[in-house]
């Protein structure tokens, strides 16, 4: 959103699906499938913008797509032959994002845990946790030797 100044791209929910650009990631799984080269953007997190440079993403047997949002989208999961949900107390989940925010990001606890009850946690209750239905495999977070080698066993079946 460069059209905004900073203090308007504060303000703006980044934990809503309609804050990412998931319809270029659509766009990058598709071109990725027929053996194309993609160029991903590379986001600033601490001034809400991309970055100048892109990392190149080549077509492989496996592409991992990861993001809290991603099997909340149709057009995404449409995209994906096998769609995981790693399900993490909320306890966690907020731990890390304190530490990730204040660690990479620049922010402060207060900042962190604002953004927490404003936006982050009602969008994962409308969005992220109902998404879980749409997993073909929901794994419990933590050390996990079974989802481990089902998950193993799953994509080496899929390569053949």
């Amino acid at each position: 959103m460069p059209h905004l100044s900073f203090e308007e791209r504060e303000q703006v929910n980044y934990d809503h699906p309609s804050s990412l650009e998931t319809e270029l990631l659509v766009e990058h799984l598709e071109t990725l499938r027929t053996g194309v080269a993609v160029d991903r953007p590379v986001y600033d997190f601490s001034e809400h913008l991309r970055a100048g440079e892109t990392v190149e993403v080549v077509p492989a047997p496996v592409v991992i797509v990861e993001g809290i949002l991603v099997l909340a989208d149709l057009a995404l999961r449409s995209e994906l032959d096998l769609k995981l949900f790693v399900d993490t107390d909320p306890d966690v989940r907020l731990a890390r994002r304190i530490e990730r925010d204040i660690g990479e990001r620049g922010r402060t606890v207060d900042s962190v845990i604002a953004q927490y009850f404003a936006t982050v946690r009602p969008m994962h209750l409308e969005f992220v946790q109902p998404s879980m239905r749409y997993a073909d495999l929901i794994i419990p977070e933590g050390y996990n030797p079974a989802a481990v080698a089902t998950v193993v066993e799953l994509i080496r079946s899929r390569l053949g």
